[in-house]
């Protein structure tokens, strides 16, 4: 495609309402925190590795026993409130660095020995919860992946 020789109305994504596929075989519900697998296909967050966090899923699908990319998600970046996780709570000292999810409402401080996925960046921090910045490629800048 040649460079613009005239003006052009560019399309834009406004906000932050996003909608993607969904990875096989899995059940999403709203206000599950998501994760992006190595496909490219959304998926709950999860003790899992190769994924990166990009949200949260503001409605609820079901594509147990389909195919990846046969149903899709709207979800939206931002920050969310995560349950923290007891054995590995993320604290104070955590604040501005990377979260792992745990499943798709909890996070942990740690990856657990190479087991998780970065979910997010640490807003702020209770003994019980974590707000949580989903931006994925703040996530994947700081957790040095492309």
């Amino acid at each position: 495609m040649a460079a613009l020789t005239s003006d052009r109305n560019t399309p834009a994504r406004v906000g932050d309402n996003r909608q993607d596929t969904v990875a096989a075989n899995v059940r999403i519900f709203a206000g599950a925190l998501l994760m992006r697998d190595a496909a490219g296909n959304l998926t709950p967050g999860a003790t899992a590795t190769g994924a990166t966090g990009v949200g949260r899923a503001e409605e609820a699908v079901d594509n147990t026993g389909g195919a990846a990319g046969a149903l899709s998600v709207p979800w939206c970046p931002g920050v969310f409130q995560a349950l923290n996780h007891g054995p590995d709570a993320v604290s104070a000292s955590d604040l501005d660095g990377l979260c792992y999810f745990v499943d798709d409402q909890t996070v942990a401080a740690t990856d657990g020995t190479g087991t998780r996925s970065p979910a997010g960046i640490v807003e702020a921090v209770t003994s019980t919860h974590v707000w949580v910045r989903f931006d994925a490629g703040l996530t994947r800048a700081a957790a040095g992946t492309s």
